[in-house]
């Protein structure tokens, strides 16, 4: 292998592991916003919430921005966040999701 290819691939490899480690920030602040937000408005754990849609059905949840109206429909209309705030309560309900075999701790 050539030096080029070497380093190509040590890059490749170093920016997956910075992206998956990215990814479980958001919904570890996912999980935070919704306890210290959501939990007791909604008056369920985390788990239960994040259930209620498999991974797909909340990725098309929050790509058609709809993610604030799921949660009001969950939670009922005193149920309210920061819009800056919703992706992080989105990325957790795509990694705890009803099909993921992930149970958050809250």
């Amino acid at each position: 292998m050539t030096k080029f290819t070497k380093l190509a691939l040590i890059a490749l490899f170093g920016m997956a592991i910075t992206t998956t480690t990215a990814s479980a920030a958001d919904a570890e602040k996912g999980l935070k916003l919704y306890s210290k937000k959501l939990k007791e408005v909604c008056g369920m754990p985390g788990s239960d919430f994040t259930i209620k849609h498999t991974t797909d059905e909340w990725t098309a949840i929050i790509e058609e921005g709809k993610m604030e109206d799921e949660i009001k429909a969950i939670c009922g209309d005193d149920a309210e966040i920061k819009e800056k705030l919703v992706p992080f309560i989105g990325d957790f309900a795509v990694e705890y999701s009803s099909d993921s075999g992930n149970v958050p701790a809250c």
